[in-house]
């Protein structure tokens, strides 16, 4: 567990599954630890190789924020597999006015008046072989499983939930997003957004949840 007073971060580094052209996911756990309104800032060493959604919000005292890190589809693997970037997570404290979505650009300049906190966490590459490795040696049962459908259908089958959690979490970082966006709306009086197109959108994200799950279930009859 990495942080300092105001916040701790969960875990204290990122670990992505990589395959070639195949994005990887890895969630970050912001826990407010103090009293107060506590907005963070994620920053990394490669801003074009990773998607960070939210990557600046505010934390209710005693609250917690879940952060998805999506690493972009990878061309090669890094030499063994050895990965050199750096994310850096900031926090300092602020009014209980404050919304997650408007956090004044200024919040986290560093002067005499304010306390940043900082805290480091490194990038760790693995391969799903590796992975499958490591949850094969904490269950026996999932060893007695791979013999009796097969290394290949283990595989598939495994990839096929990661892709349906993926896509899940993905359906509720938007659906935060429109929210947030309709919260504009109702301040600014913007008669032109529609909530239309968040219906549609949570239709998506609905029939493709319900389209992974029936394959993962004709996956595992048969």
């Amino acid at each position: 567990m990495g942080g300092g007073q105001l916040i701790s971060v969960h875990p204290e580094e990122l670990t992505f599954e990589v395959e070639l052209e195949k994005p990887a996911y890895c969630n970050l756990k912001i826990v407010n630890n103090s009293e107060h309104h506590v907005a963070f800032k994620v920053k990394t060493t490669s801003p074009k190789k990773y998607f960070v959604r939210p990557n600046t919000s505010v934390v209710q005292p005693w609250d917690s924020c879940t952060i998805t890190v999506t690493l972009q589809a990878q061309q090669e693997y890094p030499p063994d597999m050895q990965c050199k970037d750096k994310f850096l997570v900031q926090s300092t404290k602020v009014p209980p006015t404050i919304e997650f979505d408007e956090i004044p650009p200024d919040t986290f300049n560093k002067d005499e008046e304010k306390v940043i906190e900082e805290c480091k966490l490194r990038v760790v590459f693995v391969t799903p072989k590796s992975g499958n490795a490591n949850f094969e040696g904490e269950s026996g049962a999932t060893s007695a499983t791979k013999l009796s459908m097969g290394g290949s259908d283990v595989l598939a089958l495994q990839r096929l939930r990661e892709e349906r959690d993926s896509i899940l979490q993905q359906n509720k970082m938007l659906q935060r997003e429109l929210e947030m966006l309709e919260r504009r709306r109702s301040r600014r009086s913007d008669e032109g957004f529609s909530l239309t197109f968040a219906a549609f959108v949570g239709f998506i994200g609905l029939f493709v949840g319900f389209i992974l799950n029936f394959a993962l279930s004709s996956h595992s009859t048969a």
